[in-house]
């Protein structure tokens, strides 16, 4: 299942990384695509449905990223 989020904080190929890292380390995560152009475009592949509450819980890991749903 895929859906569309922004991710508000990321500004370079390196946070990309951290991001990408952080939320596929989920075990609901099964794949996750970030983008620069629009900076912080986001599609999340998961194996259920994750709540956004749940996904921003994983994304506290580190500091300065908040998510967003794009519906």
């Amino acid at each position: 299942m895929k859906r569309r989020y922004q991710i508000n904080g990321i500004s370079c190929g390196g946070c990309v990384a951290r991001v990408k890292k952080t939320l596929e380390g989920h075990p609901d995560i099964e794949k996750t695509e970030i983008f620069l152009a629009p900076k912080g475009a986001t599609i999340i592949t998961m194996k259920e449905k994750l709540s956004i509450e749940n996904i921003q819980k994983q994304l506290n890991e580190l500091e300065g990223y908040t998510i967003t749903e794009i519906i």
